[in-house]
């Protein structure tokens, strides 16, 4: 298997620290707010990744954050806490916030049957493991107190940025550096904020320097660190975290445990565009899953839509795309669905199925080619020298990094998905539609979402699917 490498900018052949098992860590949300579809395509790539390294033969321990101690509006130390400004806009606690969203968070992992991490670790049951870390850097000789809160000094390092490749001279010359008067490098970061410029901070916590609470950086050094341990294969995420969060990850993992490197390849997914440009939260242009559900996308339309671009290229999103990638899904669900009606998937693959499945698999090796691996899997279904019971085969071993759920899909003429209440809300929900009460219709197919069913509106009227 292949991997790109940001670290070193190249394509990199795939070797594990531990053979036959790779430890990955990936930054997960930060819960005061629903995520975007450009946060969840990170994810997307993040399950297709673990997926391709299962299907390779290994054993992944994929571990992810959940960011529920509110960082700044700023990828530094500067803007508003997240959660906190949350609550003030809501009246709800910060506790109650961080789990509303979280639990958000983890259904729309579902219905884009993302797999769950082998360990989903909040932030706010590691504050004793991010004490314990910045005790080491201090420890260490890399830190200082100002103004009451706890630093980390670059100066301390000597390849502090090597991720992002910075420019440490041209960032001093044009740094502001009435940003924060107590940082005696402008790009110091803080470790552990006791004299918070947030009046009333909800969430604190007692600390060898005074009662306070971690700064953003820290926590996911200190969790993958407890869980992955000081060396480990892969660390992911979104490339808007490559010039600051992984950047001082890196330095303070190392600082702190003196062994580098901390991570052997960095795997970074690209942005999600719309018509304004990147998809995010502060700018308020963002669309939601739910808002995808709405507009009467299943969460599976859109996964298939991830999977038509590279995850290292941006990928601009516009629901005549998604229409094509629904349309495509359909397809090939329909297919399915009328090839199991007549044949079983075989037991022995025969050669020219084979030879798909191979040219298939191959792509996702190479750095996950997922747009090529989709052209392999078409041109097998319109190749009609191929038996309808090779092609479900293959399609069901191509499904296990694509992740569809096609070996869910029932045989077609089948009995009828759902039972009478999940039909009779399918009935209210078109009456609600026939009056143009659009909020109660959302409202019973959010409702269907949650029993396991996707509601769908086909020319012959509303259909029944199992969510997966």
């Amino acid at each position: 298997m292949k991997i790109y490498n940001t670290m070193s900018r190249r394509i990199e052949d795939f070797v594990p620290i531990h053979e036959g098992k790779v430890g990955m860590y990936c930054c997960g949300p930060t819960v005061y707010n629903f995520a975007h579809i450009g946060n969840l395509r990170t994810f997307i790539f993040e399950d297709i990744l673990r997926r391709t390294l299962e299907v390779a033969g290994y054993e992944v321990r994929h571990v992810m954050n959940i960011t529920d101690v509110g960082h700044l509006t700023g990828d530094g130390d500067d803007g508003e806490d997240k959660i906190s400004k949350r609550s003030k806009e809501t009246g709800k606690t910060v506790w109650d916030i961080a789990a509303f969203y979280t639990d958000a968070f983890l259904k729309d992992e579902k219905a884009l049957n993302i797999e769950p991490p082998v360990v989903v670790c909040r932030a706010t049951d590691h504050i004793a493991d991010m004490i314990a870390m910045i005790e080491e850097l201090e420890k260490n000789g890399h830190t200082y107190i100002a103004d009451g809160n706890v630093y980390f000094s670059i100066d301390s390092i000597d390849d502090y940025g090597k991720l992002a490749r910075l420019n440490l001279d041209e960032l001093m010359s044009g740094a502001r550096i009435d940003v924060d008067s107590a940082k005696k490098n402008p790009k110091d970061f803080v470790l552990w904020f006791t004299n918070s410029k947030f009046k009333d901070q909800a969430m604190v916590w007692p600390s060898p320097w005074g009662v306070g609470y971690p700064g953003w950086h820290i926590e996911c050094s200190a969790m993958s660190c407890k869980y992955l341990g000081k060396h480990f294969d892969i660390h992911c995420g979104g490339i808007d975290a490559i010039p600051v969060h992984h950047t001082n990850e890196i330095a303070q993992s190392e600082a702190a445990s003196g062994e580098k490197p901390w991570v052997k390849y960095w795997c970074h997914g690209e942005f999600l565009l719309n018509d304004t440009g990147k998809m995010s939260k502060s700018s308020g242009e963002f669309l939601t899953l739910s808002v995808l559900i709405s507009k009467g996308y299943d969460p599976l339309d859109y996964r298939y839509f991830c999977l038509t671009g590279h995850y290292r290229s941006q990928l601009k999103y516009s629901e005549e795309a998604m229409d094509h990638a629904r349309a495509a899904r359909q397809s090939l669900f329909q297919k399915v669905a009328e090839m199991k009606a007549s044949a079983s998937p075989s037991s022995e693959i025969s050669g020219k199925a084979e030879e798909y499945l191979k040219e298939f698999d191959d792509a996702m090796m190479n750095d996950l080619r997922a747009p090529q691996a989709l052209g392999r899997l078409w041109t097998m279904m319109k190749d009609q020298s191929v038996s309808d019971a090779d092609k479900l085969a293959v399609l069901i071993k191509m499904d296990r990094i694509l992740g569809l759920g096609l070996d869910k899909i029932e045989a077609a003429g089948e009995s009828k998905v759902g039972g009478p209440e999940e039909w009779a809300l399918v009935e209210k929900r078109a009456e609600a539609k026939k009056n143009r009460d659009f909020a109660i219709a959302d409202s019973i197919r959010a409702e269907l979402l949650e029993r396991g069913f996707v509601v769908k509106d086909t020319p012959k009227g509303p259909v029944l699917e199992k969510s997966v």
